[in-house]
């Protein structure tokens, strides 16, 4: 996906937990963070902690959606991902994509992996990795005007 292409729409979705939204409920007001992980992911749940920090410092800033994408089969137990959901308490949505749509509209190849949306629903910012924490949060704050 590249910088300034519009949000896909958030269809195909295998369940959703904590909540559905539509893209139409993410574009007008704020900024839209989407977090790809996996829960086969090792750099994935070393890295949640930090992802989670991230975010609850703009929870009322921003739109965030998480998207659970599949690396095997395994992955697919909707009751271990609750597991991992529940252990790294991720209370936005998080869309599960068992059929990989979602990650094929957004072009995805990656987890952990991060796109942030203006709130005219326009691709700002995507990184992939464990690293760049930092610079995540810098573009966070760039978007919101913080900077």
């Amino acid at each position: 996906m590249r910088l300034r292409s519009p949000m896909p729409q958030l269809d195909g979705a295998t369940t959703w937990i904590n909540g559905k939204v539509k893209r139409e409920d993410l574009v007008g007001e704020k900024p839209t963070f989407f977090h790809f992980w996996s829960v086969s992911c090792y750099l994935c749940k070393e890295e949640m902690w930090d992802v989670n920090n991230i975010l609850r410092g703009f929870k009322d800033d921003l739109n965030i959606v998480s998207i659970h994408m599949p690396r095997s089969k395994e992955d697919k137990d909707l009751s271990l991902v609750k597991k991992i959901a529940a252990q790294f308490n991720i209370q936005y949505p998080i869309y599960i994509d068992n059929d990989l749509k979602l990650t094929d509209a957004f072009e995805n190849e990656y987890v952990p992996a991060y796109y942030l949306f203006d709130e005219k629903g326009l691709l700002r910012h995507y990184q992939v990795g464990g690293s760049g924490m930092r610079m995540l949060e810098q573009r966070i704050r760039r978007i919101l005007g913080i900077i």
